[in-house]
Order: C-alpha cells, then sequence, then structure tokens
C-alpha cells in the first residue's frame, strides 16, 4: 500500500511498514496540496499526528483512501465518525504515550512546586547581581509527599500519572464520567502494587486537591471543561496543569485566577491556538510551559511508530 506520513514517524515505524513491503511519503504536505499528492501518488492511508487535519472535504475528495491514523490519543483533527460511516478505517495508538505524557506532567509538578521554571527565567538575567535575593524569592517550595493530586480523565494517561504520584507519596482522586473503577497498578522493585483511587465528582476533585491535572478529550461543541466557576471552586494556591488540548481550559480564567493569585501556579503543554499561543499566556511568570511535547520522547515515539505499522498490517490482511 502506498501510505502518507504527513507529520513524520519514527525510523523503526517506518523500518516495520517498509519490511512489510508498503511505499512510505514522509515529506510534509501542506493542507492546500494533500488533495492532489493523495490522488497522484494513490494514497491508500495517512498517517498523522496532531499538525495535518483530515476533515470530511478531503474524505470525500480523495474517494481512495482506505484508512486514517492517528499517531497519539486524541482525535480532534480528524472527522472520525465521518470517515468510519464511509468506510474508512479511523484508528489511533491510545497506549503508547501514556507513560511519556505521565513524566511531563510530574516534571510540570515538580517545577511549580520548587519555582524551577521561575527561577530558571530570571538566574540567566539576574543570577550573578541578585542572588540572596533571588533565594529568598525562590526558597519557598512546597513538597509534593502528602498533598493530593485530582486527576480529571482516568483513561490510560490519567492511570499512568497515578502511579508515578502515587511513587511519590501522594494521595490521588480521579474524576471520570466513564470510568467504572479507579484501579491502578504498578511495579515497584519487581513487586505489584494495586492501589484503588477514589473515584469522586467533578466538584469534589477539585475542591479537595493540591493539584488538577486535566486528561480530557476536546470538546465536541468547542466549549471549556475548566473555567471560572471550576478555577474558584479549586483552593486557594492549587495548581493546575493540561497536558490534554487547550480549548479544554478557558485561558482568560485561568490568567484571572493566577494574577488574583487564587491559583499559586498552573502548566501548559497545550494551547488555544496552536501552533500560535497568546503571547500573554507565553509570558505570564505564573506559567510553567512546554510546546506540546508530552508523548514527544523517542521511547513514545517508537512505540506509536510500531503500533501504527501492526494496525496497518491488520488491515492489509482484512483487505487481502
Amino acid at each position: 500500500m502506498n501510505i502518507l506520513a504527513n507529520d513524520g514517524i519514527s525510523p523503526s515505524g517506518l523500518k516495520a511498514l517498509k519490511d512489510a513491503g508498503h511505499e512510505v511519503y514522509t515529506d510534509f504536505i501542506s493542507a492546500d496540496k494533500l488533495e492532489s499528492f493523495i490522488k497522484e501518488k494513490s494514497i491508500d492511508g495517512i498517517l498523522v499526528r496532531s499538525a495535518t487535519k483530515v476533515r470530511q472535504e478531503l474524505m470525500d475528495a480523495c474517494p481512495g483512501l482506505k484508512f486514517v491514523g492517528r499517531g497519539g490519543v486524541g482525535m480532534d483533527n480528524i472527522d472520525v465518525e465521518y470517515g468510519r460511516n464511509k468506510g474508512l478505517t479511523v484508528f489511533n495508538t491510545p497506549a503508547a504515550s501514556s507513560q511519556s505524557v505521565a513524566e511531563l506532567v510530574m516534571g510540570h509538578m515538580f517545577s511549580l512546586s520548587r519555582s524551577i521554571h521561575a527561577s530558571n527565567r530570571k538566574m540567566p538575567l539576574d543570577g550573578s547581581r541578585e542572588f540572596k535575593s533571588l533565594k529568598k524569592t525562590y526558597g519557598k517550595g512546597s513538597e509534593l509527599r502528602g498533598k493530593t493530586l485530582g486527576i480529571i480523565g482516568f483513561g490510560r494517561i490519567g492511570r499512568s500519572l497515578a502511579s508515578y504520584a502515587l511513587g511519590c507519596g501522594m494521595n490521588v482522586v480521579a474524576h471520570d464520567t466513564y470510568a467504572k473503577d479507579g484501579k491502578v497498578e504498578f511495579e515497584v522493585g519487581g513487586t505489584t502494587i494495586s492501589v484503588d483511587c477514589p473515584l469522586q465528582s467533578m466538584d469534589e476533585v477539585l475542591e479537595m486537591s493540591d493539584v488538577i491535572s486535566l486528561h480530557i478529550p476536546a470538546q465536541s461543541d468547542g466549549s471549556a471543561v475548566i473555567g471560572t466557576r471550576e478555577l474558584n471552586q479549586m483552593k486557594d494556591g492549587a495548581l493546575l496543569i493540561n497536558a490534554a488540548r487547550g480549548g479544554v481550559l478557558d485561558e482568560d480564567a485561568l490568567l484571572s485566577a493566577l494574577d488574583s493569585g487564587k491559583l499559586g501556579g498552573a502548566a501548559l503543554d497545550v494551547f488555544v491556538g496552536e501552533p500560535s499561543p497568546r503571547e500573554d499566556v507565553l509570558s505570564h511568570p505564573s506559567l510553567s510551559l512546554t510546546p506540546h511535547t508530552g508523548a514527544a520522547t523517542s521511547e513514545a515515539q517508537d512505540r506509536i511508530g510500531l503500533e501504527l505499522a501492526s494496525q496497518i498490517e491488520e488491515i492489509k490482511n482484512k483487505m487481502s
């Protein structure tokens, strides 16, 4: 089959596809040229991450497409149901990046609790002249051990995050509309530990947590899940982390909560308006920021590439 990996694919995934006899194109094709490229190269399937959008107009214009694969979890950049109703196989790699996203969230938590994000901005500028002043300013950190982490969205990523937080001695509560249990299993020194994290209502999680981490998909109507009302329910001085989708958090409400001191700090890996986030968000001193790199580890990308290749092989076998 002819495959376009428009947002790239790991070397291991590329090798697996080529070894299986597929022709793989990895050059990025801009949105205005996608239709013509797909037709010219007789592309059977397109693989994307978060940059490329595959909407119904493209699906209608390219009847030769057989599948669309998303290297990652969220599929809000693909018209999934429309494609499936047309007979396309639309799939993602939900398990491959869970650990990497969870580790990034833990990094942000440590950064916020010890003001690493802020002091790292100031030290190159003022460290040689105002060392003692900076030490006084940023020497008021807090430990994560004993704190309560509230996870909103308790799927694979949320549970992976819970395992790390539990290992750090945090208490974990969660909210998920669809979760049937709060069970989390992880291995420590060769021993499997099982913990049942309490599932609570959204209001309860917001009110009792010292740190909130969001792991929910973008809403179909584009609305925010966390806005002024929800932020006001949180503990004074609590921390908030969004490594899900930019639109699930109201950025205006977030900035207001940071400016007023309601929140002690926040971390964002995702933004409204990507790839051009708001400058007032990027420059806010109380925000720890990363450029949507939750799944951007070599290990996760290898797992994603290999899982994509495996699913494509299943599609090929069903077609033959």
